[in-house]
């Protein structure tokens, strides 16, 4: 089967950073409790998570956001990587329960055709944290990536999708070819054709 398009998580693949929410809790002074809630709730109950993250956020200066935003670096290798994607034609995609603000950057940068992320709200006037829209949970990616497809016109099977964790083994699951890329989760790598041990995003080019 040729394959059209590849799918990528946020944190971990594109950028470096292994959870941008967290790195916010710690810019926003919450970090304690944050990874608390954090490994609570996580993979076990999201709306709780985010009601809780709320009631430590909201109204809270969104600057640390923005800046953080501008900061993340990207993973080794990315540039090259999607400008040889491109020229191979591949449509690309990003599903990340990562923030939008954080994706739009990676688009405007690389030329990604579709992204699929939760927000942060922030109101424009007073530059406060107002609340968070999540279409993504931890076991919504699937379902994200079905809904990417019919906007792409692609099908699942034509889909190389680019995981590091553990909520993107149902994404792997029904996309053509799954690369888990330097993940610690064992079911994740489980559930993908190739485990990429080396932190370079061109190390994908093999199998694309």
């Amino acid at each position: 089967m040729k394959f059209k398009m590849l799918c990528f998580d946020m944190d971990g693949v594109i950028f470096k950073t292994d959870n941008f929410w967290l790195q916010l809790h710690k810019a926003l002074g919450t970090y304690e409790k944050g990874k608390e809630l954090t490994e609570k709730y996580l993979y076990h109950d999201y709306a709780r998570l985010v009601k809780e993250v709320m009631k430590l956020w909201k109204d809270k200066d969104a600057e640390p956001y923005w800046k953080l935003v501008k900061k993340m670096r990207y993973t080794a290798g990315t540039k090259p990587a999607m400008k040889k994607l491109k020229d191979k034609g591949y449509k690309t995609a990003i599903i990340s329960s990562g923030p939008y603000d954080l994706a739009v950057r990676a688009q405007d940068d690389f030329g990604i055709n579709f992204i699929f992320t939760n927000r942060l709200v922030i109101d424009e006037k007073t530059n406060k944290i107002k609340g968070f829209k999540w279409p993504i949970g931890t076991t919504d990616k699937a379902n994200a990536l079905r809904y990417v497809c019919r906007m792409e016109k692609v099908k699942p099977k034509e889909v190389i999708s680019v995981c590091d964790d553990l909520n993107d083994v149902e994404k792997a699951n029904i996309s053509g070819f799954g690369i888990a890329f330097n993940s610690g989760s064992k079911e994740l790598i489980d559930a993908c054709d190739v485990h990429i041990q080396k932190p370079d995003l061109k190390e994908i080019l093999r199998y694309c």
